[in-house]
């Protein structure tokens, strides 16, 4: 253990826990739901369209962390932990949700703390009624994270919500971070205008055209232009500038959609690689993307 993470620890351990830390917290709870460009299966329209995946984020409070138990460090400047965990299980409901959370001190940052917070109660709140108005059955959900890229200068980090009802599905969502300069990185900013919307989307049709005739049908997306498109479903008419994203540690673009928003289910999380040649005349910088 490095010094400066021993001497946080004593920090936090000397630190007494204020009474009013749970007032604090509900005080500052507030739900703004994500709108959804697909209609989702009956099974999740209650629980994971309202807690469809968020932003992370915190400006580290140390009273609140004396609560917490390890704090991995994440590069020079941003950590993460676990602010909090839910937890539920009534007869065939089951719930678990980590809420983790990034410190540093902008205004970006507490902004996303702030969302990231009202997120995960309300999830869980969701859950518990849900679960009274279901007179049958069992559902069971499960909400944690994972970090995809963890570099020197950036933090691609992913929260999911699975929702099991006789069938399983997830919803994903990104947010990428500037560490030094602690600010979120947005896909508008990585652009000069708005031409890489097109490219992109072009990009990807081709891409998930390619896949469908490679496996010759076998893999299905919500696109037109091929013998293997249900006309039934509609198609995948582009990303917009909040399209959900990654950078991965090679600072590459990688686009992601979730489950039911260009594919059946069955077809799981989404992913598409971008070329970076491909973006080259229209990126700000080589700074993130490579």
């Amino acid at each position: 253990m490095n010094d400066k993470l021993k001497n946080l620890k004593e920090q936090y351990n000397n630190i007494p826990i204020p009474k009013e830390l749970e007032s604090l917290i509900e005080k500052n709870l507030q739900y703004r739901p994500k709108k959804s460009k697909r209609k989702l299966p009956i099974f999740l329209t209650s629980v994971a369209a309202a807690a469809v995946l968020f932003t992370v984020g915190l400006n580290t409070n140390p009273a609140m962390a004396k609560s917490l138990a390890d704090v991995p460090v994440i590069g020079q400047v941003v950590q993460v932990l676990t602010f909090t965990k839910y937890e539920m299980e009534k007869d065939a409901y089951t719930a678990e949700i980590q809420v983790p959370q990034i410190s540093g001190s902008s205004a970006d940052i507490e902004a996303l703390n702030e969302e990231y917070a009202e997120e995960g109660k309300t999830l869980y709140e969701q859950f518990k009624a849900d679960i009274e108005e279901m007179e049958a059955g069992n559902m069971s959900l499960n909400s944690g994270y994972v970090i995809e890229t963890d570099t020197d200068e950036i933090l691609s980090f992913g929260r999911y919500v699975e929702v099991i009802v006789a069938s399983s599905s997830t919803v994903m969502k990104y947010t990428t971070i500037d560490k030094n300069a602690e600010t979120v990185i947005t896909l508008p900013s990585l652009f000069k205008d708005d031409r890489y919307i097109g490219i992109i989307s072009r990009y990807v049709e081709e891409e998930l055209r390619n896949r469908m005739i490679e496996t010759e049908g076998s893999d299905m997306y919500w696109i037109g232009g091929t013998e293997y498109h249900d006309e039934s479903f509609g198609v995948f008419e582009g990303i917009t500038p909040d399209q959900n994203f990654y950078i991965t540690k090679d600072g590459k673009l990688v686009m992601s959609f979730d489950e039911y928003e260009i594919a059946p289910g069955y077809m799981g999380l989404v992913t598409v690689e971008i070329p970076t040649k491909l973006l080259q005349d229209v990126l700000v910088s080589n700074i993130y993307i490579k």
